[in-house]
């Protein structure tokens, strides 16, 4: 069996440049809660998204087992568009509504699901039999894991906590079985 665990990265400090955003006050303490939350797990590799907020959440986790994070661009967050948008909410429920739609600049579900979905049959194939973090972002992290299963979707999104971990079990590429990890 394959473990991924997902962990949605910690709260973040908002700055306009999205790939160095860093985590808070209240993410850096935080990301210390998930790496004591999983040094019993045995973890193989830690892998992150490129941008900052991700890979503060799991440096810790990292560092605790003496791993390198290896960086996979395809689990950065979705693109919803290319400027910003005056309704947020308004905004991403439209692109969950409709799967093949995309803003100005931005992916659609279809198109940012098949990125990060690639990104995770990579890493299935890659390092079966094995714990993996994964530090990620909340968007695609559900649209991941509703390729799988289609009980994830929006709604799941917008009860996930921030940071959030989900543990994705895998017998080679299937899903056999999903538990939360934060509490």
């Amino acid at each position: 069996m394959t473990n991924l665990y997902f962990v949605r990265h910690a709260h973040s400090t908002y700055t306009p440049d999205e790939i160095g955003r860093p985590l808070s006050a209240l993410g850096l303490a935080d990301a210390e809660i998930i790496t004591q939350m999983l040094i019993n797990e045995n973890i193989n590799r830690v892998i992150s998204s490129p941008y900052k907020r991700a890979i503060q959440t799991v440096q810790g986790v990292a560092e605790f087992f003496g791993k390198e994070i290896e960086i996979v661009h395809d689990f950065k967050e979705r693109t919803l568009s290319d400027k910003p948008l005056e309704d947020f909410n308004s905004a991403i429920a439209k692109v969950w509504a409709d799967e093949s739609y995309s803003w100005e600049g931005g992916e659609s579900n279809i198109l940012a699901q098949a990125r990060g979905v690639k990104a995770t049959m990579n890493v299935l194939e890659k390092y079966a039999d094995e714990n993996i973090v994964i530090g990620t972002h909340g968007n695609l992290m559900v649209l991941i894991m509703k390729h799988f299963d289609k009980q994830f979707g929006f709604r799941f999104w917008q009860e996930l906590a921030m940071p959030d971990i989900y543990k994705l079990t895998f017998d080679k590429i299937k899903l056999v079985e999903v538990n939360r990890v934060w509490h």
